[in-house]
């Protein structure tokens, strides 16, 4: 099926479905402490920025995943793969990381790589486009070789296939604005953010820019910019779609990700986390109606060991749901209340399980790329 997708919600015939085979860990670096800081406030870090500047930068500790944990993420996700089929809808699949696969090397700095499991984070599919987005965590850098396959069999059929400037991901690399106006520290009882450690390979700030920052609305883009790193990849973005996509950027909706924020469930109908997200919105996507279901449940998350398991996610992560059509809507089975919502909305809910995802960073939206969808690029506002 050739590569067609302007939207999150129009009816799906074809997406990828990403792999959590040996995802048995996470690479904790100055990138990853930076990228989730916000949830990993409170959290013990004895490692965490600027101790690594002890060892030159290159210092990092690779953090285990029990494997029950790791066993139960794959079960949930084969199962969201295999429910996507039932259907109706063509699953592809990435290439599953190996047991022994070899860590990553950059400029100045090595890592374990991540296997290719929230794909939403760094692909962005914009019509028959794909578009390989600068990922901001060095595990993660070569994350999307892994559906190389799928996205060479697209690029047979008539895709255009394109990859963003790539950053070199020195310290220096980073704007620590985020961080620093957030008052807080990486992971707990650990220095303030001071001053990144000099490289030889420093050039300055440079883009980096998730594919989950980009809400996918037609002929509109709304994109989530928190700092300077995403500001210069939404001028790349808004440069290289001049005349096809209007840009339109929101300040600190999020840290980075916008789909556990704020989802498009059909024309004129947003999934959101509070009700405030539509001051942040353009003025002409104001008028539309924003669903925010319950409080989430905390006893709807497994109990886990607060010196062992790490949680990357906020209690708000099932609002990352996805959409079959206009109609249905792939959700949390254990999320009740965000059900009820969306079922007095008059959708058909599918409940799935995902025990996991507050340790594994991600949700249905997070773990798919939809590929083709009916929908054209129309003007929704």
């Amino acid at each position: 099926m050739r590569l067609h997708s302007h939207d999150d919600f129009t009816p799906l015939r074809e997406i990828i479905v990403g792999s959590a085979a040996n995802y048995l860990g996470h690479d904790r670096d100055v990138s990853f402490e930076l990228f989730h800081h916000q949830n990993l406030a409170g959290f013990r870090s004895d490692w965490a920025y600027p101790r690594l500047s002890q060892t030159n930068g290159a210092r990092r500790e690779n953090w285990a995943i029990k494997r029950r944990y790791a066993d139960e993420l794959h079960e949930d996700v084969e199962l969201l793969a295999a429910t996507l089929t039932d259907l109706g809808v063509r699953v592809r699949r990435p290439i599953p990381l190996p047991a022994d696969a070899d860590s990553l090397a950059g400029l100045g700095w090595q890592a374990a790589p991540t296997p290719a499991l929230n794909i939403r984070d760094n692909t962005l599919i914009l019509g028959e486009e794909i578009i390989e987005t600068p990922p901001a965590i060095r595990s993660r850098y070569l994350e999307t070789r892994l559906l190389t396959p799928v996205f060479a069999d697209y690029f047979a059929a008539g895709a255009h296939w394109t990859t963003m400037p790539r950053p070199t991901l020195t310290d220096a690399s980073f704007d620590l604005s985020y961080a620093r106006d957030a008052a807080t520290t990486l992971g707990g009882p650990t220095e303030r953010i001071d001053e990144p450690q000099p490289s030889p390979y420093d050039v300055g700030l440079e883009m980096m820019l998730d594919g989950a920052q980009v809400l996918r609305l037609g002929t509109d883009l709304i994109v989530n910019v928190a700092h300077h790193n995403h500001e210069l990849g939404a001028d790349w973005l808004e440069r290289h779609t001049r005349g096809r996509y209007r840009l339109h950027r929101v300040w600190r909706m999020a840290d980075n990700h916008i789909d556990s924020m704020l989802l498009a469930l059909r024309p004129g109908v947003f999934l959101a986390r509070h009700d405030g997200i539509r001051d942040l919105m353009p003025e002409a996507l104001r008028s539309w109606r924003y669903l925010v279901p319950p409080e989430p449940d905390p006893g709807a998350f497994p109990a886990y060991d607060d010196y062992s398991d790490l949680i990357l996610t906020s209690p708000y992560i099932d609002l990352n749901v996805l959409s079959v059509d206009e109609h249905t809507v792939l959700v949390n089975q254990d999320c009740p209340g965000l059900i009820k919502t969306l079922e007095a909305e008059r959708f058909t809910v599918v409940p799935v399980r995902h025990r996991h995802r507050r340790l594994f960073g991600g949700g249905f939206h997070c773990f798919t790329l939809d590929t083709h969808r009916t929908g054209g690029r129309e003007d929704y506002r």
